[in-house]
């Protein structure tokens, strides 16, 4: 895949996004289900490598940038990640020009979306990370120990990699 292309298709995705992850439906829907340059597999890959990795979340998408374009593929990855920050200059400029309560109102509808956006590409992401019912099983006590006992997802990520060399 052309990196030039791969960038834009990256930028997409960090553009829409206003979290990490919030970007992962629009890089499937790009890279995965219409030009079938990366599979579902190397996607869970890339978020799992990210989420075990310092830094933050939407790190992932370096690692995409390798899997789908070798060595140049990770610089699109960090370009496509920098580049949005430049919208913090109209941002901060609507801010002080007394329109904060519209970027706040735009920022709830968007962060509403991409929470929405994020659970259906989870469900169709699951199939691949949890192939048979052992990891069906880690899943679902992963969710259980996050979720109702509200374990620190560091102790659950551990614990799953840990459970995952096990059995894997």
């Amino acid at each position: 895949m052309n990196t030039f292309v791969l960038y834009l298709l990256l930028l997409k995705a960090t553009v829409v996004s206003f979290s990490g992850f919030a970007s992962v439906p629009v890089v499937r829907e790009d890279l995965v289900t219409k030009r079938a340059v990366l599979s579902d597999e190397q996607l869970n890959n890339a978020i799992a490598i990210s989420q075990a990795s310092p830094g933050p979340l939407g790190l992932y998408v370096v690692i995409v940038g390798y899997l789908v374009a070798g060595i140049p593929g990770p610089i699109a990855g960090v370009l496509a990640l920098a580049s949005p920050a430049v919208l913090a200059v109209p941002i901060a400029r609507g801010v002080r020009r007394g329109r904060a309560s519209d970027i706040r109102g735009a920022s709830s509808g968007i962060v509403i979306a991409a929470c929405i956006l994020m659970v259906t590409t989870e469900v169709q992401l699951v199939p691949t990370a949890m192939p048979n019912t052992t990891f069906a099983l880690i899943g679902a006590s992963a969710l259980f120990a996050l979720a109702v006992i509200r374990v620190p997802s560091l102790f659950v990520l551990l614990a799953s990699a840990c459970l995952g060399l096990l059995i894997g």
